[in-house]
């Protein structure tokens, strides 16, 4: 039997742990069909024969403080179409999403979402047949009040505060 949808909030923490991403808030919306995450100093190399790629992230938005290195296979490169209209062409690569208690693959194009608002958007082709989503809330998974101390390595991603919103 297949796992039970997740009911997400239009904003939720969620966690890349494959690329070293305990926690980044996440814009979930349904009208971008690709998942996006804020990427800079993104480079291109080969490793083991295959192709790769290495990519900087600011994980806390007003943070540039901290920054997470993180290094992927690159699993293609598509032009895609953001919502003002502008073509781009991204590297995309793979992870696991979790989120909610659950978690699943994602594909994932990196561009930089520096002057946006989240570093990371959740796109329809991540959230189809795994998440509903409920856009009068937010953070239906739990907050999380120290998220910077996970990337200091002052707690675990299991022991950050989590305090659910009440609806």
């Amino acid at each position: 039997m297949a796992d039970a949808l997740v009911t997400l909030g239009w904003r939720e923490w969620v966690g890349l742990p494959e690329l070293g991403l305990p926690l980044i808030k996440a814009k979930v919306d349904t009208g971008a069909r690709t998942s996006a995450l804020h990427a800079f100093q993104v480079e291109r190399f080969t490793q083991g024969g295959a192709d790769w790629v290495r990519f900087s992230v600011h994980p806390l938005q007003g943070r540039d403080d901290f920054v997470v290195r993180c290094a992927a296979p690159l699993l293609d490169r598509r032009c895609v179409t953001d919502s003002g209209g502008h073509r781009e062409e991204r590297a995309v690569v793979a992870s696991m999403l979790e989120v909610g208690g659950q978690r699943w693959p994602v594909e994932l194009t990196l561009t930089d979402r520096d002057s946006m608002r989240f570093r990371m958007l959740v796109g329809r082709t991540a959230l189809s047949g795994r998440a509903l989503v409920d856009v009068q809330h937010s953070y239906l998974t739990g907050r999380h009040a120290n998220a910077a101390a996970v990337y200091r390595g002052g707690l675990s991603h299991d022991a950050a505060e989590a305090v659910r919103d009440d609806p």
